[in-house]
């Protein structure tokens, strides 16, 4: 399945790195930007993050929740977002559900590993409607966030 601008965001409950379930319902009547990444420790993964984590400002001032989501154990994403002093919850799609459900699950990654969420981003509005849609193939790529602040701005 693939979710496209327009779409009603398909809801999740996951667990975050304080092991609280965290689902997308919990954040109605707020802008949020769903961030699915590769994995954990990972260079272009650690630097997408660390620059969101370095304007958090920016979506502060946007009024935009961030929520960033991996097929890592949540045990793993704990000690990242430690060592990264990510300021926003990460949340592990270990099961692989959620990146399915949003049509962002390599079923073959690098080196024979096997689902393992693309590089994606999602802004949903406070009603649930997706109003940005960008499922990168390559893992090398990074979102656009500049397209996604603009987005922000408009909702």
């Amino acid at each position: 399945m693939v979710i496209n601008k327009g779409d009603k965001a398909p809801d999740f409950t996951l667990r975050n790195t304080d092991k609280e379930e965290v689902s997308l319902s919990s954040y109605e009547g707020k802008k949020v930007v769903v961030l699915f990444f590769p994995l954990a420790f990972t260079g272009v993964c650690t630097e997408e993050l660390c620059s969101v984590r370095d304007d958090i400002k920016v979506y502060e001032g946007l009024d935009a929740e961030i929520i960033a989501i991996s097929v890592d154990s949540l045990f793993t994403l704990e000690k990242f977002k430690a060592e990264q002093s990510y300021n926003f919850p990460l949340l592990s799609d270990f099961n692989k559900d959620v990146s399915r459900s949003y049509g962002t699950l390599y079923e073959n990654f690098v080196l024979d590993m096997k689902g393992v969420s693309k590089r994606s981003a999602f802004v949903i509005d406070g009603k649930g409607v997706v109003r940005y849609a960008e499922v990168l193939e390559s893992a090398g790529d990074q979102p656009n966030f500049v397209a996604i602040q603009e987005v922000l701005k408009e909702i």
